[in-house]
């Protein structure tokens, strides 16, 4: 999720298997499809997708933090991404690796209907009590659980990085109708800033070789499926506010920290303690937030 990126963008080169992308954790939801009322069946034979275990780990451990320290998104993100995705009220939206719903509880109130798919269950159950009424499904970029076709808008927020990105693309342009959209969204850390470069210091110790935003091609790939194209761009500064604990937590929110042996994990937040410690309340945190919008080719 690099350095000037949402620290999300960073995984262990390692992998946990994850559970079927076919069920929910909310009953009541789970095997309903989209739009004829008839029931979807388990996941009909596809190769089981495999999630990064600094993911599966670290954000299943981190998920309050996560919730309570991790910026949201600018209004002026939302009014984009409502314009070039095209949302109304009969809009069926897909937020994939939803998280604890950032970026859902934003566009929900704006469409239709709004289906959340995020793979790691201490996430989604944040989600639920975030959203209550919210349908949230279990699921992963590369194997989604919806029918083709059925899919008006997908938007991916501070997570297509983790993703296999042609397979990803190739998923979601499956699911989507033939004018369906995907937006792409991340909160962009700007590192000039001296407290985002002093946490960067903490960060950049652990994070060792681990992919990022940075050092994948996803927009080469993407485009190189010849599905989707990048249609339009957008830049949004903003600034996120934190108090000491609350930077202590947007550290630990961090999947490679949180996934870290427990003493290397304390002595990451007793730096991020100490940093703290010497800033006046509240901390202003500058981010850029870079928002693409995908339409197919």
């Amino acid at each position: 999720m690099s350095p000037d990126r949402a620290d999300n963008s960073t995984e262990e080169i390692a992998w946990v298997a994850s559970r079927s992308a076919h069920t929910s954790d909310n009953p009541s939801q789970d095997g309903s499809s989209l739009r004829d009322g008839t029931r979807k069946t388990a996941d009909s034979g596809k190769i089981p997708v495999m999630i990064h275990r600094a993911a599966a780990t670290g954000f299943e451990t981190a998920a309050a933090d996560y919730e309570s320290a991790r910026p949201g998104y600018p209004a002026d993100a939302v009014f984009w991404l409502v314009e070039q995705l095209r949302l109304g009220e009969g809009t069926t939206l897909v937020d994939l690796a939803a998280g604890t719903g950032k970026l859902t509880r934003l566009l929900a109130p704006l469409v239709g209907r709004t289906i959340a798919v995020e793979p790691v269950a201490a996430m989604r159950r944040k989600l639920h009590e975030v959203l209550p009424r919210a349908t949230v499904r279990e699921g992963t970029a590369e194997s989604l659980p919806f029918e083709d076709g059925t899919i008006d808008a997908v938007t991916v927020a501070q997570a297509f990085h983790w993703f296999d990105a042609a397979a990803a693309t190739r998923e979601i342009g499956r699911v989507l109708r033939p004018e369906g959209r995907l937006a792409l969204v991340w909160n962009r850390r700007d590192l000039s800033d001296p407290v985002q470069e002093a946490m960067e210091g903490i960060l950049k110790p652990l994070r060792s070789d681990t992919p990022s935003y940075w050092t994948t091609s996803w927009r080469e790939e993407v485009e190189g499926t010849g599905l989707l194209l990048v249609v339009a761009e957008k830049e949004i500064p903003f600034v996120h506010e934190l108090d000491r604990e609350g930077l202590v937590a947007r550290i630990a929110s961090i999947s490679f920290v949180a996934a870290l042996p427990a003493e290397e994990k304390q002595r990451a937040l007793d730096a991020a303690r100490e940093l703290a410690s010497g800033l006046e309340e509240p901390i202003a945190l500058p981010h850029v937030c870079e928002l693409f919008c995908l339409a197919a080719s």
